[in-house]
């Protein structure tokens, strides 16, 4: 090992936070060396929960989880995770459409 902490980023709206978000957190903080959960802000999205409403109830799903944090960000992710210096960007998948989305989203970020 190189001693480098690998950060990783688990975007999302999470409005609400589901079984589902929670299992990639888990099974996320365990590959890589620091996680930040990051809520998106979205305006245009009809949603259940403020921002500041969902880092609030996800810091306290994790908060005994080492090495995992929650924040709200604005804008876009892919300039959130330059800010954040990540290295990687953690996405969940339920479906094949999912995996088709994620892949053409991934090859725009790059």
């Amino acid at each position: 090992m190189n001693g480098k902490t690998v950060r990783a980023i688990f975007p999302g709206s999470f409005d609400p936070i589901t079984n589902g978000h929670l299992d990639v957190i888990c099974r996320g903080i365990k590959l890589f060396d620091e996680l930040i959960v990051a809520v998106g802000k979205s305006p245009q999205k009809n949603q259940l929960f403020t921002p500041q409403e969902r880092v609030e109830m996800i810091a306290e799903m994790v908060g005994h989880m080492p090495g995992v944090s929650v924040e709200s960000f604005d804008g876009l992710m892919v300039e959130y995770a330059k800010v954040k210096k990540a290295d990687v960007i953690l996405r969940g998948l339920r479906s094949l459409t999912d995996m088709n989305y994620e892949l053409e989203l991934a090859m725009t970020n790059r």
